[in-house]
């Protein structure tokens, strides 16, 4: 069904499309045919969603929406809205106004009495918390951190109050040092880095804060944006989250037992060994559980 004629008498509308966060082909048949028929297609970065369009065969006008020009560019787009023009927004990747370009224009088009039309697509918050194996009945969407230093480590100690699932984002050129704050701030609780997911490399790190900023570290770098997902603060009430705990601890000590053998002082693996092969089992520090062997070795659990 035609979008809406510029020459007709009524506004236009604004759609918010959901595009790919990286392969090209996760994107919806609603939002090809939106993109398709569009009469302007309002883009974070004209060359990115360029080859978007190109890759699927759409020869729509392509405007920029960025960041710097996001207030000028809001009036003007509805301005043409106004005059019967349909504008598709979309961002680089997922979807517009999370975290991306996206609040003033649809600001300004509800001031407007725009009609807005979302059309539904990726998201690398979701993408990342689905596949995360973390909680998530309950999440908190952070985003990007702050970027002056102590603004952050305040901000972050608001959030370790937190009790569900936090999501952030991160540059690759932050990621280190924002774990070692999270850890610093939040405590060594369980995360995943999810880095470019959808794409060739798509890659889940999981385990601890400071194990997984310690399997970063011996990498040249990082590539990719990347999405972190942390488990919120630990119940401190008998909940189900310290429950689990529990369990976990009382499951892992009863296997220490039996794989040091008793007497607990005759020949068995190496301590060290052992803490590592458990420690990767449970996703836990290896320095905790090597501090468990010991202390059963001593006098038992």
């Amino acid at each position: 069904m035609p979008l809406n004629s510029p020459t007709d008498k009524d506004p236009g509308t604004l759609y918010i499309v959901g595009t790919p966060i990286g392969n090209m082909d996760d994107i919806t048949l609603r939002a090809l045919n939106v993109l398709g028929q569009a009469h302007i297609v309002a883009a974070e970065d004209t060359r990115n969603t360029g080859k978007l369009l190109a890759h699927h065969n759409i020869k729509s006008k392509l405007v920029s929406y960025h960041e710097y020009n996001e207030r000028e560019q809001a009036l003007n787009l509805v301005n043409k809205i106004k005059s019967g023009y349909s504008v598709a927004l979309v961002s680089d990747a997922g979807t517009p106004s999370v975290s991306d370009p996206g609040y003033r224009i649809i600001k300004e088009a509800i001031a407007s009495s725009i009609k807005i039309i979302p059309v539904p697509g990726a998201s690398a918050s979701i993408t990342a918390l689905c596949a995360s194996g973390l909680p998530t009945d309950s999440f908190f969407f952070a985003g990007f951190s702050p970027k002056k230093k102590g603004p952050r480590l305040t901000w972050l100690e608001k959030l370790a109050e937190e009790k569900c699932t936090i999501i952030f984002y991160e540059s690759p050129k932050r990621i280190l040092t924002f774990l070692e704050e999270l850890t610093a701030k939040m405590g060594d609780r369980q995360c995943v880095v999810c880095r470019e997911m959808t794409k060739r490399y798509e890659e889940f790190i999981r385990g601890s804060l400071s194990e997984v900023c310690d399997k970063l570290k011996q990498r040249d770098q990082v590539k990719g944006e990347c999405t972190i997902i942390v488990s919120g603060q630990p119940a401190e009430d008998g909940g189900q989250e310290e429950t689990q705990e529990k369990t976990q601890e009382k499951t892992m000590v009863d296997e220490i037992v039996k794989r040091l053998g008793e007497p607990f002082d005759k020949l068995g693996p190496k301590p060290s060994d052992l803490a590592k092969e458990i420690a990767q089992k449970y996703r836990l520090s290896k320095q905790k559980v090597y501090d468990k062997i010991v202390d059963i070795k001593k006098g038992g659990p």
